[in-house]
């Protein structure tokens, strides 16, 4: 039985999480069929990848029973699930295609990992949010990486110590989630999004993925000594050729495709 369900509609490829009746909680079954729907997704020609899930809620973070066998196995048998899961949230980090996580009911510990790995947040109004780890007698070890760049250190030292629950307007001014609408609005609200991906051009958006990454945390000095490099080669690629050609003939680029 899959566990995860996979909607190639057109230009997106949407993976919907399909355990809701545990809140769609991550277990080593979801964790590898996500893994290699995201290593599919990256050889496919679709331009974006949605991240959603099934039922009441977005995912409710690791699966409680999975998480009490893990507390069985031995320190290497722990290192291997851990890297498994690590290995996850950065296949959906460093995915070339942009990834949104479409986010609703709530989010707790690892469905914050989804959540901060994806490239855009679009979440339904009420949406609850929460690293709960630490009421377990856990710590968010593997996903804070992805937590901490998009909430910085400050807000993650009080959400990884209380582990209260916060909605998607805090979560937004925190910087976790990028739009919030309406329940009813989330569909219409992610496919415009995607629209404007299609729009961009796919080798410039990947390269613009890598180019932040690796300047993220440079100096301005250091930062300045690797941009020229992105720019010099992406203006000489046959897409940038395209882009600028477009833009004088005032058509829509190759891209894109037939319009609406």
């Amino acid at each position: 039985m899959s566990f995860l369900r996979i909607e190639p509609k057109p230009n997106v490829l949407e993976l919907v999480l399909n355990r809701p009746e545990v809140r769609n909680a991550l277990d080593e079954n979801l964790i590898a069929e996500l893994g290699q729907a995201l290593a599919e997704a990256e050889t496919s020609d679709v331009r974006a990848v949605v991240l959603r899930g099934e039922g009441k809620s977005f995912c409710a973070g690791a699966d409680i029973g999975y998480m009490q066998r893990l507390g069985a196995f031995d320190h290497d048998q722990n290192m291997e699930d851990a890297r498994r899961l690590s290995d996850l949230f950065l296949a959906i980090s460093s995915c070339t295609k942009p990834v949104i996580a479409q986010v609703h009911g709530a989010a707790i510990g690892g469905g914050v990992g989804l959540v901060s790995a994806a490239d855009i947040v679009i979440a339904a109004e009420g949406t609850k949010f929460a690293l709960t780890e630490v009421r377990l007698g856990i710590l968010p070890a593997v996903i804070s990486p992805f937590v901490l760049r998009r909430l910085g250190p400050a807000a993650c030292r009080r959400l990884f110590l209380t582990g209260e629950r916060f909605e998607a307007r805090a979560a937004q001014a925190l910087g976790l989630v990028d739009q919030v609408v309406a329940p009813e609005d989330l569909e219409s609200a992610v496919g415009n999004t995607v629209e404007n991906i299609r729009r961009g051009g796919p080798s410039a958006q990947a390269a613009s993925k890598r180019l932040l990454d690796e300047i993220a945390n440079l100096s301005i000095q250091e930062a300045v000594v690797r941009t020229p490099e992105y720019i010099a080669r992406q203006r000489a690629t046959d897409e940038a050729k395209e882009g600028f050609a477009s833009f004088f003939d005032k058509r829509p680029p190759s891209w894109v495709g037939e319009t609406d």
